[in-house]
């Protein structure tokens, strides 16, 4: 039976060190980390989204305030917004929650992003630093993986990582962490996406298979050898027979778990870890050390 990465409990594990951190900051410098987060529309999961983010700062100790702008809010007003952010020194880490609305061009927004404040790691500078293996913001999602991997014990050095996905957010920070030569990381590592030919070729090769690519159960035991470590990033919304809906991941549980050593659950696997990597990154920005 596998061994289940329970991303919750390791997710507390963090926001208690980021508390911990806080407070040395506040006690050491007089700092206390601010993170300001913008929501333009009102689409429903994305308020449910930075209300949390909210909640947990105000755990830690993080100050963070929300800025809420209708769906029409031009573009024009939103990159004001986020270069007075920039220039405010109790402002330390800027969170623009993504999707925003069609007329408002997401990559001029992060590239507008002061990269000291990109505590999503988005901005083009970070993903640089990220791919040279400089000091910098990573994406909080693949952060976390990482975290998860290191945490349970997991050997990256040397093993076969199989990625399937490709995203900015996700596949491609991951896919070069874990290839990176640093603690774990030095994995040989495959990228794989929905345009493969034959993906179970590639995945029954792997000692880690992180899957990330945003289809439901599209990882089925017949994908995976025996004594792989799967982390599901997939968080996808299916309808069952009886009318109602379940949150579900890119790997169906019930035929991998049986041949996997570890295994993530969806929920209460990597989700809550991308929470608590967006807390350590906003205490890294006030701490000043990432780009000093």
């Amino acid at each position: 039976m596998a061994m289940i990465i329970d991303g919750k409990a390791i997710a507390e594990q963090i926001r208690d060190e980021v508390q911990r951190d806080v407070a040395a900051l506040q006690a050491s410098k007089g700092i206390t980390p601010g993170l300001s987060l913008l929501l333009v529309g009102d689409d429903p999961a994305s308020q449910v989204y930075v209300r949390n983010k909210a909640k947990m700062c105000e755990q830690v100790g993080i100050r963070s305030e929300i800025v809420r702008r209708p769906a029409t809010t031009s573009e024009a007003e939103v990159l004001e917004q986020v270069r007075a952010w920039n220039a405010d020194p109790t402002v330390h880490g800027i969170l623009v929650q993504l999707p925003l609305p069609k007329h408002i061009n997401e990559h001029r927004v992060i590239e507008a992003i002061a990269p000291s404040k990109d505590v999503d790691g988005f901005h083009p500078e970070n993903a640089g630093r990220l791919m040279i293996g400089l000091p910098g913001f990573v994406p909080c999602t693949p952060a976390g993986i990482i975290e998860l991997i290191a945490r349970t014990g997991v050997d990256t050095n040397g093993a076969h990582a199989v990625v399937v996905g490709r995203s900015n957010i996700v596949g491609k920070p991951i896919a070069n962490l874990l290839a990176q030569k640093r603690p774990h990381g030095n994995a040989t590592v495959t990228m794989c996406h929905t345009g493969t030919r034959d993906l179970a070729s590639f995945t029954r090769q792997a000692d880690i298979l992180i899957a990330a690519v945003g289809v439901a159960h599209i990882i089925t035991g017949d994908h995976v050898r025996d004594g792989v470590v799967v982390i599901d990033v997939g968080m996808n919304r299916i309808m069952l027979p009886d009318g109602t809906t379940k949150l579900t991941g890119d790997v169906d549980f019930a035929s991998v778990e049986p041949k996997a050593r570890a295994i993530t659950p969806v929920p209460r696997g990597v989700g809550p870890m991308t929470i608590a990597m967006l807390l350590k990154n906003t205490v890294l920005g006030a701490s000043g050390e990432l780009y000093s």
